[in-house]
């Protein structure tokens, strides 16, 4: 099956995106409405919401360029110094910028 994504088959594809998007986060809602908020589930609630970080920077770790590298490298060291999520994302981001406007190609 292949969707015309021109005109409004683009906005059918951005429709059915957020219907997902909505379904999984109001069905995960519903699904855990039934589920008693322990101490082992709570611990499992953080531990995913770090795995699923780790899952989606270390890929980035090992096959993104030096610019890259040093975002990542930037915002864990501020995080581990100030433990506040703002800055570190913020210098992560500027690091990443700077790398690869002073150092193309890298």
């Amino acid at each position: 099956m292949s969707v015309e994504t021109s005109g409004l088959g683009a906005l059918l594809i951005i429709l059915a995106m957020a219907l997902v998007t909505l379904a999984t986060r109001w069905g995960g809602v519903f699904v855990m409405s039934f589920v008693p908020i322990g101490y082992r589930v709570r611990q499992f609630i953080h531990a995913m919401s770090g795995s699923v970080l780790v899952a989606l920077l270390a890929p980035l770790a090992v096959t993104g360029d030096t610019g890259a590298r040093l975002a990542l490298l930037t915002t864990a060291v501020i995080m581990l110094t100030l433990k506040k999520p703002l800055p570190a994302i913020a210098g992560g981001i500027l690091v990443a910028a700077l790398c690869r406007q002073f150092l193309p190609g890298t």
